[in-house]
């Protein structure tokens, strides 16, 4: 079965089975499902497709599962590869299921924020949280068919501890990373998602489970960028997912962030030489700090840019970054945002995919609309236009000057 699993996905990403195997085995690709469910899975790493996330999940303030369902209906139209239920509101583990229910991507979550919530319920603050709370939930979270999870393992006692960390000009912006080094600072104790590391992986191992070691504190400004706090949280996860690969765990590596456009080679570089060529799973990079309300738009340009240099999975940034919950429209959009990007690369790694660049032109030259709109990365948004704008044979913009138009009868000379 694995055989013919491994034989399909080759085939769609144009490779040979013996080759997406050979990187399979050797941690530069990995093939993402829970073995307790029943779907699609999906391969992420060096030399294949680059593929998108979308992150949903109800907040403190929007507790509502039904807002999220709608959310995950439309960034599946909008084309996402996979989702996360970055849940931190409302029945936690009934919103998961009813998300992996509805979900035909795969799924990931973060497991220590229901472990932070489980916590702060129990015992007054997540301060209190033990090893075992967040162990607990992560058996739990695998038995109901969590794909992947988030894992923040790379900040340490001492990383945590440097006073420094309150000097950064973004803070910690990561949830989960904000989470653990309060928590350490508090109890003056190892990060547990460092120290039962193991215990994580054989866990992971039970049920084929790919972990994704988060980068807690990447850089949430421009400034900030591979700086002390990010490449030294990046050389632990490179010791981390050496201890993965001796036990057949698949690993992701998470990376920044907000990047200036000049450094996001070096950061795949670095990532890629740490981490020996483990999948780089990357949010943007945000090229700009400036971008409030198009952040979807600067997270394009640094996941164009990441992915050309090496990024293998590109997290969705909507409009809302930085500002607030978003609606379903901000899902679409930052869907829509990141798939250009990423087929903008694709078009690179995988020869079949030009076909598609090369027949929307052709059908543009013929001024086929109904093809040429069909053909585009999200033709809902540009269905009926052509009746709107009254296109006939020449769109709007040119009329009987259009230039296509103009050479299409013309005599060679």
């Amino acid at each position: 079965m694995q055989s013919q699993i491994i034989k399909k996905i080759a085939e769609d990403e144009n490779i040979s089975p013996k080759v997406l195997k050979i990187k399979i085995d050797r941690g530069k690709a990995v093939l993402v499902k829970n073995k307790k469910r029943k779907i699609k899975p999906l391969t992420i790493g060096e030399g294949l497709r680059v593929k998108v996330n979308a992150n949903i999940g109800a907040s403190t303030k929007n507790p509502e599962i039904k807002d999220e369902l709608k959310k995950l209906k439309v960034a599946q139209e909008a084309g996402a590869d996979s989702i996360m239920d970055l849940s931190v509101g409302g029945d936690l583990k009934n919103i998961r299921k009813q998300i992996l229910a509805a979900s035909k991507l795969i799924v990931g979550t973060v497991p220590i924020y229901e472990a932070a919530v489980k916590s702060e319920k129990k015992y007054g603050s997540f301060e209190r949280m033990t090893n075992q709370d967040i162990l607990d939930v992560i058996e739990a979270q695998a038995k109901e068919g969590v794909d992947f999870f988030t894992i923040h393992s790379g900040i340490t006692k001492k990383i945590a501890n440097n006073r420094k960390i309150t000097k950064r000009k973004g803070g910690i912006v990561s949830r989960g990373g904000a989470i653990i080094s309060r928590w350490i600072m508090a109890n003056q104790k190892e990060n547990p998602l460092y120290e039962y590391f193991d215990d994580i992986l054989d866990i992971a191992k039970k049920y084929d489970i790919v972990l994704s070691l988060g980068d807690g504190l990447r850089p949430g400004a421009i400034s900030d960028s591979m700086d002390f706090f990010q490449v030294s949280e990046l050389l632990n996860l490179g010791i981390l997912t050496e201890k993965a690969r001796k036990k057949n765990v698949g690993i992701i590596i998470e990376g920044p962030g907000h990047v200036p456009i000049d450094q996001i080679e070096a950061n795949i570089r670095m990532e890629k030489e740490i981490c020996k060529n483990a999948p780089f799973y990357v949010l943007g990079p945000l090229v700009t700090d400036t971008a409030l309300g198009f952040d979807h738009i600067s997270s394009a340009i640094g996941g164009a840019l990441a992915s050309l240099y090496g990024a293998d999975f590109l997290c969705v940034v909507t409009p809302k970054e930085h500002l607030g919950h978003p609606n379903q429209e901000d899902i679409k959009l930052g869907v829509i945002a990141a798939r250009i990007a990423a087929h903008s690369v694709n078009l690179t790694r995988n020869k079949r995919l030009r076909k598609i660049d090369e027949d929307i032109s052709t059908s543009r030259k013929k001024r086929d609309w109904k093809k040429h709109i069909s053909l585009g990365i999200y033709p809902k948004a540009v269905e009926g236009i052509t009746e709107k704008l009254k296109f006939s044979d020449a769109c709007s913009m040119c009329g009987k000057y259009c230039s296509l138009k103009i050479m299409e009868d013309c005599p060679l000379v």
